[in-house]
């Protein structure tokens, strides 16, 4: 695994279990920072997560509208957490990271989905982040 695909799942756990627990993503990130400092091997992943999650904190209503917008009858909080934290990391990346091409932010939010959440999440992920970056062209 590479290691921006670590920082997405590093990103993706940070989201995730903020939202499970129902904490503040400013308290898991300096929870999350705390623990990068102490352990050095988990630094190198630990930027780019930290980055993107700082994005999305930045960007979110914007994000989250989009979400809604393009998920046609889906409001976020029937979506899975996962699903949730994998579209919003995919939509920072497609609107707010030029250096990761549209089609790598959504084949790696697809593939986390495969993993991390429900045998529909693919390809509901898949088609609503590839409408939004076509309209975003």
């Amino acid at each position: 695994m590479g290691a921006r695909s670590k920082a997405r799942k590093r990103a993706l756990d940070l989201m995730y279990g903020a939202d499970v627990r129902g904490e503040s993503i400013n308290q898991a990130l300096a929870t999350e920072s705390s623990r990068a400092m102490s352990h050095p091997a988990r630094a190198t992943s630990w930027a780019y997560a930290q980055q993107i999650v700082v994005g999305i904190t930045e960007h979110g209503d914007e994000i989250d509208e989009l979400i809604e917008t393009y998920s046609q009858g889906w409001p976020l909080n029937r979506m899975p957490a996962v699903d949730r934290a994998l579209l919003r990391i995919g939509l920072w990346e497609i609107l707010y990271n030029d250096e990761i091409p549209a089609g790598v932010a959504i084949s790696e939010a697809v593939e986390s989905a495969k993993i991390h959440s429900t045998e529909d999440s693919a390809g509901f992920i898949n088609g609503l982040l590839g409408r939004i970056a076509a309209s975003n062209e």
